[in-house]
């Protein structure tokens, strides 16, 4: 999800702690390589120049020998001598006739239960099959670490005589002893470097994401219906210069938009405002016209009624007349509220008065306290009140019990006033335009009596909200705060 993904901080720490640790773990791998290379290498050379000083040996002696040179004779050639290249070598070896069985061994009688007396044919196939004459086996029953290697010899006359066997053991001990003290030492470095990598990942990722910091908190501050300020960065680079320049750009347009939106509302309001007010005022002339159309053609001087009639037509033109002022004085109410003038009131008593104009005993009044202290206009207070009871005994159909409710709490630092009634209820359709002017559902009023309310507890930072039930009934909810 997108709540869930790292920030460009932690990426470039992550990446850049990450790059370390990867480095680590191959440079460790390389070296470890190395060191088994290495000491592959020289086992290698090591045994062959083992086999070449013993087949110098062996040369040797054949050419001192007073025996014939034949495969059969090399017993008796390398009597005494197998042991004396042996120990002037330090070397064991073996030595085999061409089909593979043993014929002496430097190594004493009750050591030679663990050589071989004949050759696998698998030694030997290899072995034949070899041009180099020459071939190096793995001991696996004693280890991987033991090697047999394997050389057909020959005389001076270049023909085969035997096989020189010489066992092998490699002896890593010393190797991996240096490898492992090796890879400690290459630990703690590598501690260090991480330790000191988490420092300067830590700034670096720092520094190159406090400019986008900075131009994020300033979109975060951008509003349509303010002035926003221009993004200044020094020492920034280029590409976080290009986003500062689009953002400085766009904040120009914004303000140029605004600017035209405040406009196109303000004409727009004025032309609603003009079209209300030209309905509002049409509803009365059309009866006051009316009236004076068929008074003028009714009227006859010498009607015994007369004076009656005079009265009943200005009683409907006075009537009239009201009207047109009430409408006037709405508007002007809802567009200039007068000069607030607030003081320490009981908010309790203040709604228990307002609730005194009202004659209907279905009405209901209560308080968590008797005396709540808050700062607000009276004026504007009663107002509020009076107008959602009003709005409440008019959303109550004539077939129902009524019933409202009005209670005051005092909630921390907050004031809540709540009108509940069970009339007809808000439908949904109609919930988002109840605070719009000139909305009512009513067959009379301007709807100006909530939009009227709101800007009122707006203006105390508080705010209105309701819940509504279709055919069970409304709650209004008022909540400001006590200073």
């Amino acid at each position: 999800m997108a709540s869930k993904r790292l920030s460009l901080r932690s990426r470039i720490f992550l990446y850049m702690i990450l790059l370390v640790v990867v480095a680590s773990i191959l440079i460790a791998a390389v070296t470890i390589y190395q060191y088994s290379e290495q000491s592959k290498d020289y086992h290698k050379q090591r045994l062959e120049r083992k086999e070449k000083q013993l087949l110098s040996s062996i040369n040797y002696v054949l050419r001192h020998t007073t025996y014939p040179i034949t495969t059969e004779n090399l017993g008796l050639i390398f009597k005494d001598e197998i042991y004396e290249i042996a120990n002037n070598l330090s070397v064991g070896f073996n030595l085999y006739d061409l089909g593979g069985t043993l014929i002496k061994s430097s190594k004493p009688s009750f050591e030679n239960n663990s050589i071989p007396n004949c050759l696998s044919p698998e030694v030997l196939n290899n072995l034949n099959q070899s041009i180099s004459k020459h071939f190096v086996e793995k001991n696996e029953q004693l280890g991987g670490d033991y090697r047999s290697s394997y050389t057909i010899f020959n005389d001076s006359k270049a023909k085969p005589l035997g096989i020189l066997n010489v066992p092998y053991f490699e002896d890593d001990s010393f190797s991996n002893a240096e490898l492992k003290e090796f890879l400690v030492r290459l630990g703690y470095a590598y501690f260090v470097m991480l330790l000191v990598a988490v420092a300067f990942a830590y700034f670096v990722s720092r520094f190159i994401t406090r400019s986008l910091k900075t131009i994020s908190d300033k979109m975060k501050e951008t509003r349509l219906e303010k002035h926003n300020k221009k993004i200044e960065l020094k020492g920034a680079s280029q590409e976080v210069s290009v986003l500062v320049e689009s953002y400085n750009n766009m904040i120009d347009e914004l303000e140029e938009s605004a600017v035209q939106l405040a406009q196109s509302e303000r004409e727009q309001a004025w032309r609603e405002m003009a079209k209300q007010v030209a309905h509002e005022i049409k509803n009365p002339l059309t009866p006051m016209r009316l009236s004076v159309q068929s008074f003028q053609r009714k009227f006859d001087p010498k009607d015994p009624n007369v004076h009656q009639k005079v009265e009943e037509y200005s009683k409907t033109l006075i009537q009239q007349i009201d009207t047109m002022s009430s409408i006037a004085s709405a508007f002007s109410n809802f567009a200039k509220m007068p000069a607030q003038k607030n003081e320490m009131l009981n908010i309790v008593e203040v709604v228990n008065l307002a609730l005194d104009i009202f004659t209907e005993d279905y009405i209901s009044f209560t308080s968590n306290k008797k005396k709540i202290i808050a700062k607000f206009d009276r004026t504007q207070l009663i107002r509020v009140v009076t107008n959602l009871v009003k709005n409440a005994i008019q959303s109550i159909p004539t077939t129902q019990k009524p019933k409202i409710e009005v209670n005051v709490n005092s909630q921390d630092e907050n004031v809540i006033i709540t009108v509940a009634d069970n009339g007809n209820g808000i439908s949904e359709d109609n919930s988002h335009k109840v605070f719009e002017p000139k909305f009512t559902t009513k067959t009379s009023g301007m709807g100006l009596g909530l939009p009227m309310i709101k800007k009122i507890i707006e203006t105390y930072n508080g705010s209105i909200t309701f819940t509504s039930q279709e055919g069970k009934g409304t709650t209004f909810t008022v909540t400001f705060p006590k200073e």
